[in-house]
């Protein structure tokens, strides 16, 4: 189901459109050519265009950009529901997972690629622990994806240097794809001992990879890690040099002071999960906090089966709400910041700041088209308040991902949608999900 390159051209639309530190909204004319974005306002004298889409009531705006989540886990929403972290973890999920087949972890990458294209995603970082699966699911659906192969381990533990080749061998064979890259992702200080967290930054360094981890995401794992090593699980991973190459760190919910002075100090990414995070009783991300002190913070959703949803529209609203309830100001994290958070801030988080995350010319054509005539839209008054505060994802109507059409008037073209859904089912009834109380 391969879509070619057009000369394409988004007429007379409304387009959020980065303005110093601002973004403006404006009607505009956007040429796409090829993967790109060519030009914003007048036309290119080489310009055709072979496909010409009408933006009157459209708004465009640079796709949404989830930094942390588990494809795979999409089969598993609504079977782990109120459950302590460690017993959903441990408890539910992980047996499970014993259970998955690589073809399980496929299905469950695609039917989470189709809930965020419809949602306006057009790029999420991946923690899998099924190689080739998920990188299968985005070459096949058009989709845009940072990929690291989950790793769990001890130093001397043959296993994990076993998944390390793993990840090596999945990143070497999908070299042919530019909508894909790697990462190294140590799951977390709980499941990696310190010599195994060395092992994998050293790999990074000698391999220029970046690092994803889960870090201070409970209470639990800050108590473990503190009667293991005497430290924070942030102290622990910078001293084992997980912060020594670009580094994203999901969650970072219980975390102090000094915590925060090395993920600056270091340049770490941290991406919140408001909804994960809320849902497992975890807590919130000191978020306003950590931008002040000029953290990169971006957002994720985490997996279905922590969220239960992998909208990044809802994502946002939680974010700023959470945050103006908890700090007791509406002040407190801005409609507009939220958008940066959920575009830009993460495609700096996955290095790819000068390609993706903003509508600018020379950037990917990743582009989203919504349709402002919808009861959540209506009225215009502030189109940047309404993605954020009333946008349900909903509202999408068209998805461009490097340059291609992958989804127009609300259909999925590059995958068959209801093999999708008929394939979750088989699988859910073959584990007996269906019918397990929790």
């Amino acid at each position: 189901m391969g879509l070619l390159y057009m000369g394409i051209l988004l007429k007379n639309i409304l387009a959020i459109l980065p303005e110093g530190n601002k973004d403006l909204i404006k009607e505009t004319d956007i040429y796409i050519e090829g993967n790109r974005i060519t030009a914003i306002g007048k036309q290119p004298e080489s310009f055709i265009a072979d496909k010409v889409i009408d933006g009157k009531d459209k708004l465009a705006m640079p796709g949404l950009i989830n930094c942390h989540t588990h494809s795979y886990m999409a089969f598993m929403r609504n079977v782990a529901d109120d459950l302590s972290f460690m017993d959903w973890l441990f408890g539910t999920i992980d047996p499970i997972e014993q259970q998955m087949t690589d073809e399980d972890a496929y299905w469950g990458a695609c039917l989470a690629i189709i809930e965020m294209m419809k949602s306006g995603t057009t790029c999420f970082n991946d923690m899998q622990m099924n190689i080739y699966q998920t990188t299968r699911a985005v070459r096949e659906s058009g989709m845009r994806a940072v990929i690291s192969r989950g790793l769990i381990g001890k130093g001397k533990d043959e296993a994990g240097r076993s998944r390390l080749r793993e990840a090596y061998d999945e990143r070497d064979e999908a070299r042919d794809c530019d909508r894909l890259s790697f990462m190294l992702g140590p799951h977390a200080p709980y499941t990696c001992d310190d010599a195994y967290m060395r092992i994998v930054s050293q790999q990074a360094k000698d391999n220029h990879m970046g690092i994803h981890v889960h870090l201070a995401e409970s209470e639990s794992e800050i108590k473990q890690i503190d009667d293991d090593y005497g430290c924070s699980p942030i102290e622990l991973a910078d001293e084992n040099g997980l912060f020594d190459m670009p580094a994203i760190a999901a969650h970072c919910v219980q975390i102090t002071e000094k915590d925060m002075d090395i993920l600056k100090a270091k340049n770490v990414s941290v991406v919140t999960n408001p909804a994960s995070n809320m849902k497992l009783g975890n807590g919130f991300a000191p978020v306003p906090a950590m931008l002040e002190k000029g953290i990169n913070v971006c957002l994720g959703t985490d997996g279905a089966a922590s969220n239960n949803s992998l909208n990044m529209f809802h994502e946002m609203s939680l974010l700023t709400l959470i945050h103006k309830g908890v700090h007791k100001t509406p002040q407190c994290i801005s409609a507009k910041e939220a958008f940066k958070i959920a575009t830009i801030n993460g495609a700096r988080a996955l290095g790819l700041e000068k390609e993706i995350g903003s509508l600018e010319e020379g950037k990917k054509a990743d582009i989203v088209i919504l349709d402002l005539n919808t009861p959540s839209l209506t009225p215009r008054n502030n189109l940047l308040a309404g993605l954020c505060y009333s946008a349900n994802g909903s509202e999408v109507e068209t998805v461009l991902i490097d340059g291609k059409i992958t989804m127009e008037n609300k259909k999925i073209l590059t995958m068959d949608e209801e093999l999708v859904y008929e394939k979750i089912r088989e699988i859910i009834t073959r584990m007996g999900l269906h019918e397990k109380e929790y």
